[in-house]
């Protein structure tokens, strides 16, 4: 991911903490927060409560692979703070979970889903 396409100042979580749009499932939390740009920043939290620094990064390479895969809508800061149930899981279970959150949020360009179930 292009370092201008990440949230990388603690200040830029903090905000989108206080002021972002939650979502949320056994695995992941998603916290939305418009912002006036062109592009959609993403940022990733994964507790140390998760697990050693192994598991975190772990973790976070599946979500990014998982948002990698989908067309978010411009204009938004994003960030996935991991939960305690995403330990466990597969990356179709992790990637599921992404999906249905961003899905819920609005800011997917085209739900993939939706899109094939309308097709057959």
């Amino acid at each position: 991911m292009a370092k201008k396409l990440a949230l990388t100042r603690r200040s830029q979580y903090v905000t989108i903490y206080e002021h972002g749009r939650a979502y949320a499932d056994s695995r992941v939390v998603l916290k939305i927060m418009a912002n006036s740009l062109d592009i959609s920043r993403i940022g990733y939290s994964v507790s140390t409560n998760i697990g050693k620094a192994t598991v975190r990064n772990r973790i976070k390479r599946l979500i990014k692979e998982s948002v990698r895969k989908l067309d978010v809508k411009p204009g938004w800061d994003i960030v996935f703070i991991a939960r305690k149930g995403i330990i466990d899981a597969d990356f179709q279970s992790i990637s599921d979970s992404v999906n249905r959150l961003l899905d819920r949020a609005g800011i997917l360009k085209i739900n993939v889903e939706k899109a094939h179930s309308e097709v057959n």
